[in-house]
């Protein structure tokens, strides 16, 4: 992976300078209409604005999505569905494998647990919520004060409006919006391609360039058994995006880390992804060995061991990145230099002494990390339901303010689905799972630590990880409701053994988190110190870092050079054939019978993928992309390897967004999987 292109001094940390080319995951409620208009010549007008911001969609389960037909039709990636893909399916019918579609809206299969959001509204709240937190108040304390008046906003929101109301972090604690979302849960599946094409080029691929993937799945939201009617959604261009031409993408990055300091990023590299990396690594040999063992184990274990291969390669970029003398020595310039900036102005001391107290909170965090992960790491959906179970008993009585987050008043609805979903959850992938991360609970802590021995209650770690599988009752949904309604005394009362382990865990678990969150208080307010200092030198034309709430970015349709070799900016169907003939056809570079079929059918000039400049991160999957116009020119799937540094910095050099093709989707649609219905409403706008 090439990060010398990464040589500048990071726009995003450096007060007074402006932004890097087309840089910027830009907040909807303050979109950068002053650099488009001035580099492009585009007005971005607030009608505009409004139909992108109505016509995006949030997959709680981790994704962007577009709204794409006046009758509720919504495209997302197929590794996005991924998930859903593999609850609707069976050992009979491997829906995530060999795809799916509806040819009538009667043969739309349901989601199950899937949550989507449309984003309706955004409001400051910074003072409401700074005004509720004394200055005086220590780390813990400013915390609880802090967490009281974010569960009062939420659900004096929710109550108000019926909408989906989440209080939002923004540029580390300087400030505060309230985001309002409409909530649909019927969500059904119309369209998957065979998962061969979806991921062509498997593992090996990932994170690369040239690609050929058609990775798309398209649902219908319903609302009162009916689907529902889309006032706002984005007309399909047959033509889709042209080289060098101004795209936009309306998306939901999840998280970036480049307004942290020196210090937090240092405990980044030294201590949390480099364990990341390791736990990763171990989780996927262990489902690469299961899932060798039948076919039925790759089915059961697919979806999740895509995801562990993909956060592996994310996380080698973002070492790779915090490991680069000049990367890293990019970021340490970019601080000093503010903090010269600070020392001459009026008033800079006290941002300066704000990264004094965020370096002692983070070398508190650092001494806490260790044994929170392994108090935290037993790993199975028996164990996160028995946990949740347990702690709503205890948290529903209180006050809402004093509650944790997750158990707000605000948060139910979406709580309350997620732990009665009725997906399969696999008996013996449980066990295997657990037993692992039991063994490396162990390991960390040590055979004779208390909790452990208390845990494994005398047995090795895979015995007792079949022996709480397979005696615990919390994989039955009836039962699970009769615990939650009847609160804490009935969850004792069950004695469930996979219960009782959390409780054994749940004391100390709640004695960390409290600790994280009195430090993590401490360096928001000293963030939020460092921000407004930052606002005086820069003035608001900075962007905050991500938070998977809706954000725009853009950028030219654009090739780049790479060891010297020129990369274009589009595939095209004659290059997937190529591909998959250099390669023999054999796996992951195989292609499905039917693509072999319909080859003669297919215009092989059609563009397949394209990438662009448009800055993106994780989330930001299915992001659709989009032209001046409004209209729908592709769909972002991927980064290439040089973007994976784009959690701390952005570049234009070599790093790009990669999409599928509008016009490529279409062409597939028609000749190769030849589903005219869904052809007509994407064309058509409507069923």
């Amino acid at each position: 992976m090439k990060l010398r292109p990464l040589l500048f001094i990071l726009a995003a940390c450096i007060a007074g300078s402006a932004l890097r080319a087309d840089e910027g995951m830009w907040l909807f409620s303050a979109p950068p209409r002053a650099q488009i208009k001035a580099k492009y010549g585009f007005d971005l007008t607030d009608a505009w604005l409004d139909h992108v911001r109505l016509s995006s969609v949030r997959f709680n389960s981790g994704g962007s999505a577009s709204f794409v037909s006046a009758d509720g039709l919504v495209i997302t990636n197929h590794h996005v569905a991924a998930d859903s893909l593999q609850k609707m399916g069976s050992k009979e019918k491997n829906i995530l494998r060999d795809g799916f579609y509806a040819k009538t809206q009667a043969d739309e299969i349901k989601a199950n647990d899937l949550e989507v959001n449309v984003l309706q509204s955004i409001e400051d709240v910074t003072a409401r919520i700074n005004a509720a937190v004394p200055a005086n108040l220590s780390g813990a304390d400013a915390a609880l004060a802090r967490r009281k008046i974010i569960a009062e906003v939420e659900k004096e929101s929710k109550d108000k409006t019926g909408l989906r109301s989440d209080v939002v972090t923004l540029y580390q604690g300087g400030a505060y919006h309230l985001y309002r979302f409409k909530r649909y849960t019927d969500i059904r599946l119309v369209f998957a391609p065979d998962q061969q094409i979806a991921f062509y080029g498997g593992d090996p691929d990932n994170f690369e360039y040239p690609r050929y993937c058609l990775d798309v799945t398209f649902f219908r939201v319903y609302e009162n058994g009916q689907p529902i009617k889309s006032a706002n959604f984005l007309k399909w261009s047959a033509n889709g995006a042209a080289d060098g031409e101004l795209t936009f993408v309306s998306g939901h990055p999840g998280s970036t880390r480049r307004l942290l300091t020196i210090a937090e990023l240092e405990y980044l590299r030294d201590n949390q992804v480099l364990y990341q990396l390791g736990q990763l690594k171990r989780e996927e040999v262990l489902l690469n060995s299961w899932s060798g063992r039948s076919g039925e184990n790759a089915r059961r274990a697919k979806d999740e061991l895509f995801g562990i291969q993909n956060s592996r390669k994310v996380s080698d970029g973002r070492i790779a990145a915090l490991q680069d003398p000049v990367f890293f020595g990019a970021k340490v310039a970019a601080e000093k230099a503010l903090k010269q900036k600070l020392a001459d102005m009026p008033g800079g001391t006290e941002a300066l002494a704000a990264y004094d107290r965020i370096a002692a909170a983070q070398k508190v965090i650092a001494g806490l990390a260790h044994r929170s992960r392994a108090i935290n790491s037993l790993n199975s959906d028996s164990f996160s339901i028995a946990n949740r179970l347990l702690r709503a008993g205890d948290e529903r009585p209180k006050p809402n303010g004093e509650r944790l987050s997750e158990y707000a008043d605000a948060r139910r609805e979406s709580f309350e689905q997620q732990l009665f979903t009725d997906k399969p959850i696999y008996t013996d992938l449980e066990i295997l799972t657990l037993a692992d991360s039991l063994t490396m609970f162990v390991a960390d802590l040590g055979a004779n630590d208390p909790v452990v021995l208390a845990v494994l209650a005398g047995k090795s770690p895979r015995v007792r990880a079949a022996e709480l599988i397979n005696a615990t009752k919390v994989r039955d949904v009836a039962f699970r409701k009769k615990l939650y309604e009847g609160g804490a005394a009935a969850v004792a009362a069950a004695k469930d053994p996979m219960i009782e382990v959390a409780r054994v865990l749940d004391p100390e678990s709640r004695a960390l988190r409290k600790s994280f969150e009195a430090q993590n208080e401490i360096k928001q307010q000293a963030q939020a110190v460092i921000g407004k200092a930052r606002f005086a030198i820069d003035g608001t034309n900075n962007y905050p870092d991500a938070t998977f709430t809706l954000r725009l970015s853009y950028g030219p349709v654009k090739g780049y050079v790479e060891n010297g070799q020129k990369i274009p900016a589009t595939t095209n169907f004659a290059g997937l054939y190529a591909r998959a003939a250099d390669q023999d056809n054999k796996p992951p570079f195989d292609l499905p019978p039917q693509w072999i079929a319909k080859k003669s059918a297919l215009d092989l000039t059609v563009p397949f993928n394209f990438v662009s400049t448009a800055d993106i991160i994780g989330g930001n999957s299915g992001s659709p992309v989009i032209n001046r116009a409004g209209e729908f020119v592709g769909i972002i799937f991927d980064g290439n390897l040089q973007s994976l540094a784009g959690d701390y910095g952005y570049d234009d050099i070599e790093a790009r967004a990669l999409s599928v093709h509008s016009a490529g989707i279409l062409e597939a649609l028609k000749k190769v999987y030849e589903v005219p219905a869904l052809v007509a409403e994407l064309t058509a706008g409507k069923r």
